[in-house]
């Protein structure tokens, strides 16, 4: 009997688990739909500003290797 017992609380325990998760579904609105993606050219601009900056920086580092302590010139 205490079989029994155990094994119906499991099974109202799984069912009241499974019908807490499938009915608020139920109920729930569709979801709106996603704006169309505009660009205003500004994300372009500052794209190509980071790669400018990031040239340059490297630009610097190669004409100014090491700084002046080094044995190396370019110029």
């Amino acid at each position: 009997m205490a079989m029994k017992r155990v094994s119906s609380l499991r099974t109202m325990a799984v069912l009241a688990l499974i019908l807490g998760l499938v009915l608020p579904a139920v109920q729930a609105q569709a979801p709106a739909p996603a704006p169309a993606a505009t660009s205003d050219g500004t994300a372009v601009d500052q794209g190509i500003a980071y790669v400018l900056m990031l040239v340059a920086l490297v630009l610097t580092y190669l004409i100014h290797p090491l700084g002046s302590s080094s044995s190396t010139s370019l110029f």
